[in-house]
């Protein structure tokens, strides 16, 4: 009775080392699976699948929202869409709100974001970017007949700002008093009626405008020397795919594609 105890002690022994065993293989299987994962290269993985995911808003025009037809269209709609076609897949777009745009690419809810992202130091840490595909500054808005030349002159004149926006500090910087608004069509609206006498803006905006109302008595009198840069943004570690998004966006540049679509939404070349 005594030998039978001990060896059932020591199958049942033997049975927890192979159980653990076999749990440690299956541990070191998944892990090897996850960094498999990690090291797949993506634009291997958009090629095979014949499709490049594209994070954007959907909201937000000229650059990326939705047409009188319900169709997504706009300026980084077209840019992503030619970049897709040069890569040899389709372009599938999946619409979210700013605020979770990053976090949907962290998620690898999409390979790409095409939404206007600057370019800056605190993303640049965490993402990678394509070459700069548009660049923009601050410009002063005035009236025609303004007699207004530069951000100097607006010393003590009444600006139409958007109050928490960088345009309205530099509107202050400059002596200006500031006549809050909620966006450049209300800024602009006040600026025609008289009732301000400039409002500083995105030059991509102005231009929006001025393409939708050509006949709109308001000019740009002075452009910052500060310039922002946008681009397509990326997880880091996909440098092939990063590589071939630049190689796409050069050769739109270099036979004309870019301009076209730029000028198509601007009126002119957005990259400049």
């Amino acid at each position: 009775m005594k030998k039978l105890s001990i060896l059932f002690s020591l199958l049942l022994s033997l049975t927890i080392v192979l159980a653990a065993c076999g749990g440690n293989s299956d541990n070191e299987s998944n892990d090897s699976a996850d960094k498999n994962d990690d090291k797949t290269d993506l634009l291997a993985q958009i090629k095979e699948d014949g499709k490049l995911v594209i994070g954007t808003e959907g909201t937000y025009p000229p650059f990326t929202f939705h047409d009188d037809s319900g169709k997504l269209t706009g300026f980084d709609v077209e840019i992503a869409q030619e970049v897709a076609k040069r890569l040899g897949v389709e372009a599938e777009f999946m619409e979210t709100q700013w605020d979770a745009i990053f976090a949907g690419l962290d998620a690898k809810r999409f390979d790409m974001i095409a939404n206007q992202v600057g370019i800056n130091d605190e993303r640049t840490e965490k993402y990678s970017f394509s070459d700069p595909y548009i660049s923009s500054s601050a410009v002063l808005i005035t009236r025609e007949d303004s007699d207004v030349k530069s951000f100097e002159d607006i010393k003590g004149l009444k600006s139409a700002q958007s109050l928490t926006s960088n345009y309205a500090e530099i509107a202050k910087s400059n002596g200006a008093e500031l006549v809050g608004v909620d966006g450049f069509n209300q800024a602009v609206e006040l600026l025609n009626s008289k009732r301000v006498d400039v409002t500083i803006n995105d030059k991509l905006s102005f231009l929006d405008f001025k393409k939708q109302k050509p006949d709109a008595k308001v000019v740009i009198a002075d452009t910052a020397d500060d310039v922002a840069q946008s681009g397509l943004m990326f997880r880091q570690g996909n440098d092939s795919l990063v590589e071939a998004v630049n190689t796409a966006l050069q050769e739109m540049i270099d036979d004309g594609t870019y301009k076209s679509i730029s000028e198509k939404w601007f009126g002119e070349d957005v990259l400049k």
